[in-house]
């Protein structure tokens, strides 16, 4: 399997109401400092995996290219449950997935 793969695995099973940061994955798939390579799996994904529940680790959103822009992203966040903090990055306190 590799690594993509288990990228894919991993990010397939982060639930609804829920977000993992790319450094995150990383860690999880044995790659700690492979956050960026998290990323570029996310931008190469296959469809209908919840990309969009991937953030980066101070709870902003990803780049502009992804998802037709932040506030998209956003938007299918907040329609799962996800609440933001007034600075507009997630509540990672409420939502980072414990990876259970």
């Amino acid at each position: 399997m590799s690594f993509y793969d288990d990228i894919y695995r991993l990010a397939a099973a982060i639930p609804l109401g829920k977000v993992a940061t790319y450094g995150q994955l990383a860690a999880m798939a044995g790659r700690p400092r492979a956050s960026r390579i998290v990323g570029t799996a996310m931008l190469h994904a296959p469809k209908g995996l919840p990309c969009h529940r991937v953030i980066y680790r101070d709870g902003t959103l990803c780049c502009d290219q992804a998802f037709g822009g932040k506030a998209i992203q956003r938007q299918m966040l907040e329609a799962e449950g996800i609440t933001f903090r007034e600075d507009g990055r997630v509540d990672l306190e409420a939502h980072l997935w414990d990876g259970l």
